[in-house]
C-alpha cells in the first residue's frame, strides 16, 4: 500500500525500471514557446490569451487553454453529461450518452488539430465543453425551454454564458462553445471551426452506429454517395471525413471539405434525420420529454422556494427555473416529475417508463 522505494524515490511497482533524464521540465513558458515554433500560422497561441471575465494570474505549469480543459473535465456540468441523452433516452450500456459524444468529438477534433498544427489544447477544451449547455432528454429540451425564454434556448450560448460561467474560461474557449453549431455565427478561432466540423462528423457516424446496433436502420440502406466516399462503418467514415479536412487545409488553407466529401456527409446526416431522428418513435420520445420538462419548469415557477437554496440568486425566476431543470440528468428530471408532480410513469419517454413503474 505504500509503494516501493530505496529511501529516495517511491515507485508504484516493485520492478519498475522507467526512467527519464533529469531536469528540463516543460512549464507554461516553455509550452508557449513550443507553440510559437510549431503551430501553423493562423492557429491560436496561448501566449497573450487567457482573456477571462475575471483576471487571474497565469499558471506556472499549464497554458491558459490547458487550464480551461482541466476545469471543464472536473466540472459538475461535464460529469452530468454521462446522464444526458445523445439520441436514445436512458440508453443501454452500448449506446452513446452526451458525455461519450463529447469525448468522440474531442477525438475527431484533436486528430484534425494535430494534423494541421492547430492548438490542440484549445480544440480539446472547446470540444469537451461544447454540449455542457444541453438539458435532459436531448435536443427536445431546447423545444421545451424555448417556451419560457423570449430569445429561445440554444445549448451553445447557454453552455458558454450560463452553465460554465463560474469556471471563468478564456474568451476563445467560450466563443468556440457558444458558436459550435452551424446555425450560429462562425467561431473566432481556427480551433472553434475544427470543433464545428468534428461535432457533425462524430454524431453522424456514431448515431448511425448506435441505430444499426439497435436494429433501427440497416447499413445496406445507406445512400451510394455515402458509402462510395466514406464507407458503411463508423471507423471508415471518421477516417474519410478527417482526412478530407486535412486535405482541404493542405490544398486550400481553409477548415472545410471538398465538395464530394461534404456532399457525402450531408447525405449521411439527411439519412439519419429520416431514419433515426424523425421516425415516429423518436418524435414520440421528444413529445414526452417536452411534456415532462415544461411541467417541471412550471412547477418551480409557481413557487421559487421549491428551488434548492442558492439556485438562481443572481438571475430572474424564469432563468433560475429553466437553469435548474436544464442542469438535471435524465434520471433526475424524470424521477423528480414522478415523485414531486405525481407524473404517471407511463407518460415518461419510452425506455425508462418500465424502470420507474417497477420501482414505484
Amino acid at each position: 500500500m505504500h509503494g516501493h522505494g530505496d529511501g529516495t524515490v517511491v515507485r508504484a511497482h516493485q520492478d519498475s525500471s522507467a526512467g527519464l533524464g533529469r531536469g528540463g521540465l516543460l512549464g507554461r513558458e516553455q509550452r508557449e514557446e513550443r507553440e510559437r515554433r510549431l503551430l501553423r500560422p493562423g492557429a491560436t497561441l496561448a501566449e497573450g490569451a487567457g482573456n477571462r471575465a475575471r483576471a487571474e494570474e497565469p499558471d506556472d505549469e499549464r497554458t491558459c487553454f490547458e487550464r480551461d480543459r482541466d476545469r471543464i473535465v472536473h466540472s459538475t456540468a461535464f460529469r452530468r453529461l454521462a446522464g444526458k441523452t445523445q439520441v436514445v433516452v436512458y440508453p443501454s450500456d452500448h449506446q452513446r450518452t452526451r458525455l461519450t459524444h463529447a469525448l468522440e468529438v474531442a477525438q475527431v477534433a484533436c486528430s484534425v488539430a494535430r494534423g494541421i498544427g492547430a492548438n490542440v489544447s484549445l480544440t480539446e477544451a472547446i470540444a469537451l465543453g461544447h454540449d455542457c449547455g444541453h438539458g435532459p432528454g436531448g435536443h427536445a429540451s431546447e423545444d421545451a425551454f424555448d417556451r419560457f425564454l423570449p430569445a429561445g434556448f440554444d445549448h451553445g450560448p447557454w453552455g458558454a454564458d450560463v452553465t460554465l460561467v463560474d469556471l471563468n474560461l478564456c474568451a476563445e474557449t467560450l466563443d468556440g462553445i457558444r458558436n459550435h453549431s452551424w446555425s450560429r455565427p462562425a467561431p473566432a478561432t481556427i480551433e472553434g471551426e475544427i470543433v464545428s466540423w468534428a461535432d457533425r462528423i462524430a454524431y453522424c457516424s456514431h448515431d448511425l452506429e448506435d441505430a444499426a446496433h439497435a436494429g433501427i436502420v440497416d447499413l445496406d440502406d445507406l445512400p451510394g454517395e455515402v458509402t462510395a466516399v466514406a464507407g458503411r462503418t463508423r471507423r471508415d467514415q471518421l477516417s474519410a471525413f478527417i482526412r478530407a479536412i486535412l486535405h482541404t487545409v493542405d490544398t486550400e488553407g481553409e477548415i472545410g471539405m471538398g465538395a464530394t466529401e461534404a456532399a457525402a456527409l450531408a447525405a449521411l446526416r439527411a439519412f439519419n434525420y429520416e431514419r433515426i431522428y424523425t421516425r415516429q418513435e423518436s418524435l414520440a420520445q421528444s413529445d414526452a420529454v417536452v411534456a415532462v420538462l415544461t411541467t417541471l419548469v412550471d412547477y418551480y415557477l409557481e413557487d421559487s422556494r421549491r428551488l434548492p437554496d442558492g439556485v438562481g440568486e443572481a438571475t430572474d425566476e424564469v432563468h433560475a427555473a429553466v437553469g435548474y431543470v436544464a442542469g438535471m440528468t435524465d434520471r433526475y428530471a424524470f424521477a423528480t416529475a414522478v415523485e414531486r408532480l405525481g407524473w404517471d410513469p407511463r407518460r415518461l419517454p419510452q425506455g425508462i417508463d418500465r424502470q420507474f413503474t417497477q420501482s414505484l
